[in-house]
């Protein structure tokens, strides 16, 4: 069977493409945008039938250009939280998004996709509702307004094939390395012990508490998946929290504390914990 996956270069990208090869799946088509390109190099080991620019893809995809698909994981996107070019984040994550359900629905090609914990933003309840979404920047709002779509269209029964968002948590693991800022607390603070031997975090990160969850957890979860046929938006996280200091604490205890950037002190989110009971309700996990 043929797959595709978006963002296929990043950080999850990468590690569905290599849970797919594992499978002996090898017709996989790769889209991204190699901008930034040391991204290769989390594509070089893996096994692929083609690769296009995020800027073609969607044109072809289109006119079916690929034959029949049986699914595409869409995980391309800026998930840049600190964007301020409201523009460029809501064409690439929202619109980009939505053309790309609009072909899944012509084609009746299932569509599991990437949606984020940032919907929740300043909410202190983590329940796939909206009266709990309450984004705090435009990142969680591009993923945010594309779930109400979502949702309407299955109020209108106006989906043809499955469809899945996951809300990831805190995800971290390996093929973090080109995400410079953006990666992980468990990237960065190894990388800082291993370069200083030493780790900086925010003040107060004692407070700052976070669900956090293996790659490898979040890829089991999209395979699984493909066992069941229901559509929706699932939490993925582990329903469980870890502190920013005690992350730091397992690289080194040379802590050094620093002010937090007034550019993140409005937006930033303190607290975050998956309510798993939906995911639980499906047997999956």
């Amino acid at each position: 069977m043929r797959y595709i996956v978006t963002g296929a270069a990043g950080f999850i990208g990468a590690n569905i493409v290599q849970a797919l090869n594992k499978r002996g799946e090898k017709d996989i088509i790769v889209v991204d945008d190699l901008t930034q390109a040391d991204k290769y190099r989390n594509l070089s080991d893996l096994d692929i039938s083609d690769y296009l620019d995020k800027s073609e893809f969607l044109e072809k995809f289109q006119k079916g250009h690929f034959g029949k698909v049986r699914a595409v994981f869409h995980e391309g996107a800026c998930s840049d939280t600190m964007e301020t070019d409201g523009h460029y984040m809501m064409a690439n994550n929202f619109r980009y998004t939505s053309d790309l359900l609009d072909i899944c629905t012509d084609q009746k090609t299932p569509l599991l996709y990437a949606s984020s914990a940032a919907t929740y933003g300043g909410s202190n309840v983590f329940v796939e509702k909206r009266e709990y979404e309450k984004p705090l920047n435009v990142y969680g709002y591009s993923k945010f307004l594309f779930d109400q779509v979502l949702r309407r269209k299955f109020e209108e029964k106006a989906t043809t094939a499955q469809v899945v968002g996951f809300r990831y948590f805190n995800v971290y693991g390996p093929g973090e390395d080109h995400k410079g800022n953006q990666a992980s607390p468990f990237h960065q603070f190894k990388k800082q012990a291993e370069e200083t031997g030493c780790v900086k975090v925010f003040e107060n990160s004692d407070k700052y508490l976070r669900d956090f969850i293996h790659v490898d957890e979040v890829i089991k979860t999209h395979m699984k998946f493909f066992n069941v046929s229901e559509s929706g938006i699932w939490n993925l996280g582990t329903g469980k929290t870890m502190s920013f200091l005690d992350v730091a604490k397992k690289f080194s205890q040379n802590i050094i504390e620093i002010p937090m950037p007034d550019i993140l002190k409005s937006s930033y989110q303190k607290y975050t914990c998956a309510d798993m009971t939906k995911m639980k309700n499906m047997e999956i996990i």
